[in-house]
């Protein structure tokens, strides 16, 4: 009963053939080109499934409103908790991958100026400490273990 149901078989193809990870590298390509560029296409080839469609950061930025809004409320609640307001704080580090993107930056940059952001390991530093949360898990547990 779709309207278009070759819509629906082409999911079913990426879900059943396992191409969720080809999207995945599709739609990061697709962040990082916006975070540089107005425009850029996406571009997802997967089995019988193809997809090219320039997406224009406007777009982009207004899919992730909703983030972007909870990103916002987050700092705000965290110089709430903090005691500061944004004069007080000399510098803001950001990081990860999704700190390129200039709808995120700007959250920072409206609140605390250019001048005092940072940024640095992009692409390492989640890693890095997700390795680090694994390891005092994996200590824990071992003292549990011990103990």
């Amino acid at each position: 009963t779709a309207l278009e149901p070759e819509k629906i078989e082409r999911l079913i193809e990426v879900l059943d053939d396992n191409h969720g990870y080809a999207l995945y590298r599709a739609v990061s390509g697709l962040k990082e080109a916006l975070s540089r560029d107005e425009e850029a296409v996406f571009s997802f080839v997967a089995g019988s499934v193809r997809i090219e469609k320039p997406v224009k950061r406007t777009d982009f930025e207004g899919w992730i409103a909703p983030e972007l809004q909870a990103m916002e409320a987050a700092v705000d609640e965290a110089m709430v908790q903090s005691g500061l307001d944004g004069t007080q704080i000399d510098r803001v580090f950001l990081t990860g991958g999704t700190s390129f993107v200039p709808a995120v930056r700007d959250i920072f940059i409206r609140r605390f100026g250019a001048d005092r952001i940072e940024t640095g390991g992009e692409f390492e530093s989640i890693a890095s400490g997700l390795a680090l949360i694994g390891r005092e898990a994996d200590l824990d547990l071992w003292s549990q273990k011990a103990a």
